[in-house]
């Protein structure tokens, strides 16, 4: 069996490489997203079928009507494997997977994709530095932490993406007020000291538990910083040689291995702590890094992370070998901002190493690629401040994350 049914599930608009490549290897492709997406430019020219869900809540109502809907629709379909293209889907996948006993990343093994609170301590348990931190669960354990653990702190939601939900605490009494304002709903959340330092990100593509392709880079802005001070997001590609980098690569494996990645995309992310210079790491999602990372790494690379995560995908199901394409090695920046204009005229940024604009209302966003790794440091520093005097625009960061 050479055609395989995939069940692509997105409850955010994104993932649309890899349902076009997933097509061209001859595969039927099925959509399960939520219905106020349906307006979506997807690529209905590669799906066969959309299901939708009436929200995207992970509460147990929305998925029991969720594995409702698919146990009736699978009376007259198959569906050979599942893929979460959003961190707010792998619950979704795991549970679908576990139900109908399709191959694949299971429930537990999810959670040390999006718990942060089983991240840390699967990562510690195993030896990887991590941040100290605690659950809020037991208010003795809670004390001990803050008296023993030198602040600021940070208080951290288990299962939102990006920075959504986090809180910074100066001193114990502020601690124990945002913690007992969480109610009933602390159980979610998980207090780690936070330690200034640079942060880095980490794109991966992992065959059989191996990271078979690694991009590492530096957030220039880190995401904590853009959505907690309305900055200008940007990151770029880390020196291929560089100590830095054979680090992160060699974090990010005993990561992966940790955690029981066999077959996916991942993007993980660490901090160099000032006070040591030594990697921690933070937090890993199974999935294709946001914000326009994949156009980062491929404009580095010439590998689209979206199409070859749905190749090794289709490989692994058919128990063929998946290869890796020749990977290139040009340094590129990235930079995005939130724009007061509604449309902005980005023609006004005209350097022959910009390889991708960004076409989304009220953003600007730019992507330049070079072999001179300073050229693409000096375009993205000149180019925050042209963004910070004619186009910026920052709005709070939401409680709730948005679609």
């Amino acid at each position: 069996m050479t055609n395989l049914s995939f069940l692509c599930i997105s409850t955010y608009f994104k993932g649309e490489a890899f349902m076009r490549a997933c097509k061209e290897l001859g595969n039927t492709v099925y959509l399960l997203t939520v219905e106020k997406l349906a307006d979506k430019p997807w690529p209905y020219e590669c799906i066969d079928e959309v299901f939708y869900l009436p929200n995207e809540n992970n509460d147990s109502e929305n998925h029991d009507k969720m594995l409702a809907g698919l146990a009736h629709a699978m009376r007259s379909r198959r569906i050979d494997r599942v893929v979460a293209l959003d961190d707010f889907d792998v619950e979704k996948g795991a549970l679908v997977r576990e139900t109908f006993r399709i191959p694949g990343m299971g429930q537990t093994t999810a959670r040390f994709f999006r718990d942060k609170l089983a991240m840390r301590m699967r990562a510690a348990s195993e030896g990887i530095r991590v941040p100290g931190f605690s659950p809020l669960f037991h208010d003795e354990t809670i004390t001990h932490f803050l008296q023993t653990n030198e602040g600021p702190w940070l208080i951290k939601p288990r299962s939102e993406a990006s920075t959504t939900g986090i809180r910074r605490v100066d001193s114990l009494d502020e601690a124990w007020e945002v913690i007992h304002g969480l109610g009933e709903n602390r159980q979610n959340y998980l207090i780690e000291q936070f330690k200034p330092g640079k942060v880095y990100h980490v794109d991966s593509l992992s065959v059989n538990g191996h990271a078979v392709f690694t991009r590492a880079s530096q957030y220039l802005a880190t995401p904590m910083e853009v959505a907690h001070g309305g900055g200008v997001f940007r990151t770029g590609i880390l020196p291929f040689d560089a100590p830095d980098t054979t680090a992160l690569r060699h974090m990010n494996d005993a990561v992966m291995r940790a955690f029981g990645m066999r077959h996916s995309a991942s993007h993980a992310e660490f901090i160099k702590g000032d006070h040591d210079g030594e990697f921690y790491f933070l937090e890993t999602a199974s999935r294709v890094g946001g914000a326009h990372i994949a156009e980062l790494v491929e404009a580095s690379s010439g590998i689209n992370l979206w199409a070859e995560w749905a190749k090794l995908e289709h490989a692994v199901a058919l128990g063929k070998p998946y290869h890796l394409p020749e990977e290139k090695h040009n340094y590129a920046g990235l930079i995005v901002s939130l724009a007061r204009q509604q449309w902005p005229d980005l023609t006004v940024f005209a350097e022959d190493e910009i390889c991708w604009r960004i076409n989304k209302e009220y953003h600007v966003g730019l992507i330049v690629q070079s072999d001179n790794r300073e050229r693409v440091l000096n375009l993205l520093d000149d180019y925050m401040h042209r963004i910070y005097a004619e186009f910026h625009a920052s709005a709070p960061v939401p409680d709730k994350p948005t679609s």
